[in-house]
């Protein structure tokens, strides 16, 4: 239950004015004055979501603490403020910025934009100052008036105030014959309810006349403390040293008690309104408070006690193991609280081992709970405060990497895995701890389409290690590898010395990953009934020992072989990127299977913008293939040849020849419709692109019949491999057909581009937008970015005025 909101009825009734008006309120006034409280009974009046923002001290930290309340994890190459607008956008409820100690102006230009960027963004912020921005409203608080000498002794500061002495236990005040004492009281706190809720405590404690005037709230706050017995004085002096929220459990520990102990002082401290129980049951101080905390412990020991105690209670919580935790440990509600543990462990280099491990220990279960982003943050700031036992540090900056590519995008973690090779050589095993770097470095560039890249580190690894978990995965890699770029016979052979070795419990995976790629062969070479049935044992076998993860890959294969299948139910949101992509392009190929041809353009162009800013190489191919499918059933040529043109180029680079004899049947087929002389050439190239790999077509070759030639012009194709002599030349044989030239600067815009440039200038918002092009608002983001920088820009009111006047 919240404490009532005495005496500020009026202010209560302007604050519920301005939200119900106004999608940006700022609640401001100077500290103590009860802009928390006021906040908190706005928001119980309906859906909100509540940000602690005291002691963040950068605008990006705020932007964060954001994101995480309102669950909103941004994809890799996102901008925070894009992201916190396309999150507040698609949610109806308030968001509460409690407490922002840095300067608003500082977040007023993100704040603005959120509000110009949404139709419905509904924002509250509690602060000593406001952001001076068009959108907001302020609403301000100012301290109770205090009855002057002549006036009686009656209103809002009165009331409070004889409401705390009451609350704290102590007797009723006779305002007759305490009238002075009251008054002179009241006069010296200057109205603050903090200040006169410490005040009334005091007296509630030693009595009226026992009390001395203070005028500030640090002497206010000093004579509350003075009145504590020794374990509450300990405990509010520890709790001021921490910087975020703390459950009962931590608060024993540092208080050096036991729970029912630290329950019990916690709640004198609580009556005191020298520490705050919020919702969630955890404790926290205002930030006034917590600095005089600290100023109390400049002369005492409370300081190292507190971190001695902290690293204690992460040792005992953190899982023992380092390969198991639960996604609902106990501790992840104290994530803030082992994170500070970690940081002061590792910054001690007599500690730094317990740090190191500790960060290790919290993995599985920071990645199980699928909090990737806090993973690498923690890990990373591990790996940077120094170096830490070698083993541990090869292992701490390998998960890194890991999430890291997971979480930012693919090589976003590459630069750990040169971190942890540097960790592995002073490790009495080097080339175990090499070959693992190797193999986990292989899949990265697996996942980005560097696959000469990949295969090398994947044979690195083969020939460094020695334990059957590292050679069995970096098979699987390389044979990964070899399907990409149509190399059949030789993955054939790979994946089946793979499945001969013995399967231990924790590599099964690997089999079931090596079996679908087995059915993604016969896929290729046009086998799709032995396809379907391989996958459909995977899916079958992989569920029986859940592996989820292999099993959606290989429901996602099988989606596309049987249209009749139909797939668990699946949470795309939470899914991982490098699972995630492909399952949505599966989604866009049905729905353009089945005629919906606007909805499977717009999540075609999600999948690529996701695939490119995710670093997934390989899915941003086949998410430019099919996007170009889907612009050809809406009959746009144009876009669909620069596309094609796009998609060719990145999988000739890659190497992966068969996604690139599709980008040139739908060329070939293109250029029949335009009786381009040479569409026969291209067609000719995409037959002779498979024929060596015994390939099936697909696309258009199959939808269609192309006219087929004998050869190709020299150098077009070198060891049956598309050159980039060979996409140069169909480039040249397409330049012109995609270009526009009206004398407006929007030539520079591709057709998305436009049409989205047109709805800005209609005043709609991103997510407006997306609804009307059948696309998500992160890729009208993506499509404002780089119209932005096309055309030297930086605002929608911009682009709006050029749409008008493109001169």
């Amino acid at each position: 239950m919240l404490t009532p909101c005495l005496g500020r009825e009026q202010t209560q009734a302007r604050l519920a004015t301005a939200l119900a008006s106004s999608r940006w309120v700022s609640i401001v006034g100077p500290p103590g004055c009860g802009k928390t409280l006021l906040a908190r009974h706005a928001a119980a009046r309906g859906d909100s979501t509540w940000v602690n923002a005291r002691g963040l001290v950068r605008a990006d930290d705020v932007i964060s603490a954001c994101l995480v309340a309102l669950e909103a994890a941004p994809a890799p190459g996102d901008s925070p403020e894009a992201a916190l607008c396309r999150a507040m956008d698609e949610t109806d409820t308030l968001l509460v910025v409690d407490g922002l100690d840095l300067d608003p102006t500082a977040l007023g230009p993100t704040f603005q934009q959120v509000m110009t960027g949404t139709t419905d963004a509904r924002l509250a912020v509690t602060s000593v100052t406001m952001a001076g921005q068009p959108a907001e409203r302020v609403v301000r608080v100012a301290p109770f008036i205090v009855p002057r000498d002549h006036e009686p002794l009656s209103g809002p500061a009165v009331d409070l105030f004889l409401h705390r002495v009451e609350a704290a236990g102590g007797h009723p005040v006779d305002l007759d014959g305490h009238g002075d004492d009251v008054r002179r009281l009241l006069n010296a706190s200057g109205g603050l309810p903090l200040l006169i809720e410490q005040i009334a405590v005091q007296i509630a404690l030693v009595g009226v006349t026992n009390v001395v005037p203070t005028a500030s709230l640090s002497e206010a706050v000093h004579g509350s403390y003075e009145l504590l017995d020794a374990d509450q004085q300990r405990c509010f002096r520890r709790m001021a040293q921490m910087t975020s929220p703390v459950s009962i459990d931590v608060l024993a520990e540092i208080a050096g008690v036991d729970r029912d102990q630290a329950a019990a002082i916690a709640g004198g401290l609580v009556r005191r309104s020298l520490l705050e129980l919020l919702p969630d049951g955890r404790f926290d101080m205002l930030t006034p408070i917590r600095r005089h905390g600290q100023f109390l412990t400049a002369s005492t020991d409370d300081r190292e006690q507190t971190r001695r105690a902290l690293l204690s209670w992460a040792d005992r919580v953190a899982p023992a193991d380092f390969n198991t935790g639960a996604a609902d440990a106990p501790w992840l509600a104290d994530l803030q609280v082992m994170r500070t543990a970690i940081t002061a462990a590792c910054a001690d280099p007599a500690t730094r081992t317990l740090g190191y491990g500790l960060a290790n220990r919290i993995f599985s279960s920071l990645y199980t709970s699928m909090r990737a982003a806090d993973a690498v943050e923690i890990l990373e700031a591990t790996l940077v405060s120094g170096d830490g036992p070698a083993e541990i540090g090869a292992q701490v900056a390998r998960r890194a990497g890991i999430a890291a590519s997971e979480g930012r995008g693919t090589y976003e973690g590459l630069w750990l895995l040169d971190r942890a090779d540097e960790h592995a050589l002073s490790t009495p095993d080097p080339d175990d701890q090499l070959a693992r770097n190797a193999s986990i470095r292989a899949e990265m560039h697996l996942d980005a389409g560097a696959l000469v890249k990949a295969e090398a580190e994947a044979r690195r690894a083969l020939d460094l290690g020695t334990l059957s978990e590292i050679t069995r995965q970096a098979a699987r890699t390389l044979a990964d590898v070899q399907v990409s770029r149509g190399a059949f016979r030789d993955a054939t052979a790979t994946i089946t010395d793979l499945l001969a070795a013995r399967d231990h419990r924790d590599e099964r995976w690997i089999s079931l990953s090596a079996r679908t790629l087995l059915a993604r062969i016969a896929l290729e070479q046009g086998r799709p009934t032995e396809a379907t049935s391989a996958a459909r044992a995977v899916v079958a076998d992989a569920h029986a020992i859940a592996e989820d993860r292999v099993a959606l890959l290989a429901e996602t294969l099988l989606r596309h072989l049987d249209p009749a299948f139909t797939p668990a139910e699946v949470d795309r949101d939470t899914l991982p990127w490098a699972v995630r992509v492909p399952v949505l392009a599966q989604d866009a190929r049905e729905m353009l299977r089945t005629g919906d041809q606007q909805r499977a353009a717009g999540l075609a162009a999600d999948v690529v913008v996701l695939a490119d800013s995710t670093g997934l190489g390989r899915d941003a191919v086949e998410g430019r293939l099919l996007l170009a499918r889907a612009l050809l059933a809406g009959g746009d040529q144009s876009q669909a040849i620069t596309t094609l043109l796009a998609a060719l180029d990145r999988a000739a680079e890659m190497p992966m020849p068969l996604r690139a004899a599709d980008a040139l049947d739908g060329l070939a087929w293109i250029g029949q419709q335009r009786d381009l002389r040479e569409s026969r050439t291209l067609a000719t190239a995409a037959a002779l692109l498979r024929a060596p790999r015994q390939a099936a077509s697909w696309g258009y070759a199959a939808d269609r019949p192309l006219a087929v030639g004998r050869s190709v012009p020299g150098g077009w194709i070198v060891g049956n491999e598309f050159t980039a002599a060979g996409v140069e030349a169909v480039v040249g044989l397409f330049s012109g057909a995609t270009t526009r030239d009206t004398g407006s600067v929007l030539d520079l815009l591709s057709n998305a581009e436009r049409q989205v440039a047109e709805r800005v200038a209609l005043g709609l918002t991103s997510r407006q937008i997306a609804a009307d092009l059948f696309i998500s608002p992160r890729t009208v983001d993506a499509h404002l970015t780089h119209i932005y920088r096309k055309l030297d820009i930086t605002t929608r009111a911009k682009l709006a005025a050029l749409v008008v006047d493109p001169r």
